[in-house]
Formats: structure tokens, C-alpha cells, sequence
């Protein structure tokens, strides 16, 4: 196949891959937007690359004219979680869309492999809309925690340098850090709540210093230079030190000062 043909070829494996990643991203920040907890971390996409879709093809026999039926990750998404528990909740989050089809699961959380390597994979069928019509294709999601995706990656580039011969003493080490990282992911599961809150009174905290640094910009621009300067010299000892209700409190006094002025 000419380099033009696998061009071509690929386009909606790469439109696919866009959609997926924005739609998922979609998900995170309606849940956020909705003061709810997103168990998406963040979302990567890609398209494997001719020379790997080749290399795999022969490896596993798979003729030319057969790829788009038999290779499943052309497309390929990757959504990161913060915790173990939170990968089984994007799972039920892609077996109710509508519109993907499931073809099947493999669960290599529970059922790790040997090296290791911990991912919940589900391959689906999805529909691309293009110039000439619809045409569905596979693609491949791969589910992880970010201690499983650091992991994995290691593990990837070691496979390319040593052509998937890995040394047997950097295998056993690799499995060591596996085990480590799983470890790593049920403790961080022991204190998720606190980790939660943490993180809301973060959002809670940016959200009020922004409006409040809004407010002190306007009032600069309408020629208020005195009551800007005062509120931003509370703000900053605020930062350091202030709390939610401080700086709920400053956020209203700068409202007021704001209508005062209208």
C-alpha cells in the first residue's frame, strides 16, 4: 500500500480518535462544572503509526486487506484515573453511551499480566461520518490509574530498546515497580476522601481569588485606583493564609464596592 493510500486509509481512525478525546474530556468537565466528582483524569489519543501497524500485522499474520477488521488499537484512547475504584466508573460510563458498541473487555486490573501490567481495555466499534458516508471502525480503550500509565510507559520504551527481550534482572525489577505502583494505588484509595476534600477546597479557594482579582481589575479600569490597591493588598495576605470565609467575605466587599460605582 502507497504512502498516499495509508493516508487515506487512516483518516477516520484519526477522526475517531479527535471525537473520542472530546468527547470524554466533555464528560470531566460537566462533572466538574456540576460540582460532582470526575473519576476522568485526563484523556490522550493516538493513532498507531504505519511502521507499528505493519510490524504487528506481520507478527500476528494478519494480511493487508484484512487490518481494519482484525487490528483493534489503530485508534487508540487512553483515560487516566486518580484511583483504583474510579476506572470501574468510567467502565459504566462507556457501556451506556449510545453511541459506541462494545465488542469485548479484558480486565487487566484484577487479572494482571505476568510483567505486571495493569489496564482495563475495551474494544469497540465505532461510527465515523465521512465525505462518502459512514464507516465504522475499531478502537481500543485503555482504562488506567496514573501510578499504571508511569508504569506502563517504562515498560514500553524498555520493550522498544530491548525488542521485546527484556533482561531477566530489569524484568524482575520491572515487576517489583508494578507491584509498587499497585501498592502506591491502594493507599492513595485508603485516603481518597481526604484527597477529595483537599482538592474541592483547592477549586473552592482559585474560583474565589479569581472573581475577587476580576473585580480589583475592574475597578482599576473605572479609575479606582485606591479601593483596587487596598482589596488586592488584603487579597495577597489572604493567599498565603486566609481561608474559604475570608475570602467569601473580600469577594463581597468588592461587589459592593463594585455596585457602589455604577
Amino acid at each position: 500500500m502507497a504512502i498516499r493510500e495509508w493516508k487515506t486509509f487512516l483518516i477516520p481512525y484519526e477522526q475517531a480518535v479527535d471525537e473520542l478525546k472530546v468527547k470524554f474530556r466533555s464528560i470531566r468537565t460537566e462533572l466538574r462544572r456540576k460540582n460532582e466528582y470526575s473519576p476522568i483524569e485526563f484523556v490522550t489519543g493516538r493513532v498507531k503509526e504505519i511502521a507499528s501497524i505493519l510490524e504487528k500485522a506481520n507478527k500476528f499474520n494478519i494480511p493487508l486487506d484484512r487490518i481494519e477488521y482484525e487490528m483493534e488499537d489503530i485508534a487508540g484512547i487512553r483515560v487516566m484515573c486518580q484511583f483504583v475504584d474510579d476506572i470501574e466508573r468510567v467502565v459504566q460510563l462507556i457501556r451506556i453511551r449510545k453511541d459506541m458498541q462494545i465488542m469485548y473487555e479484558k480486565d487487566y486490573v484484577t487479572n494482571y499480566k505476568e510483567s505486571g501490567y495493569r489496564s482495563y481495555h475495551m474494544i469497540i466499534k465505532y461510527p465515523v461520518n465521512l465525505a462518502e458516508g459512514q464507516k465504522d471502525i475499531l478502537a481500543e480503550f485503555q482504562i488506567r490509574t496514573l501510578a499504571m500509565n508511569f508504569w506502563a510507559t517504562i515498560e514500553h520504551s524498555l520493550n522498544y530498546k530491548y525488542k521485546h527481550e527484556i533482561p531477566h534482572d530489569i524484568r524482575q525489577k520491572l515487576k517489583n515497580a508494578a507491584d509498587a505502583a499497585s501498592n502506591l494505588d491502594q493507599l492513595m484509595l485508603e485516603i481518597k476522601d481526604e484527597i477529595k476534600d483537599a482538592q474541592k477546597l483547592f477549586e473552592v479557594k482559585s474560583s474565589l481569588i479569581s472573581n475577587i482579582m476580576n473585580n480589583i481589575i475592574t475597578l482599576a479600569s473605572i479609575g479606582k485606583p485606591g479601593e483596587s490597591t487596598r482589596f488586592q493588598m488584603q487579597l495577597n495576605k489572604l493567599i498565603e493564609e486566609g481561608e474559604v470565609y475570608d475570602l467569601n467575605n473580600l469577594l463581597q466587599a468588592t461587589e459592593k464596592t463594585l455596585e457602589k460605582y455604577k
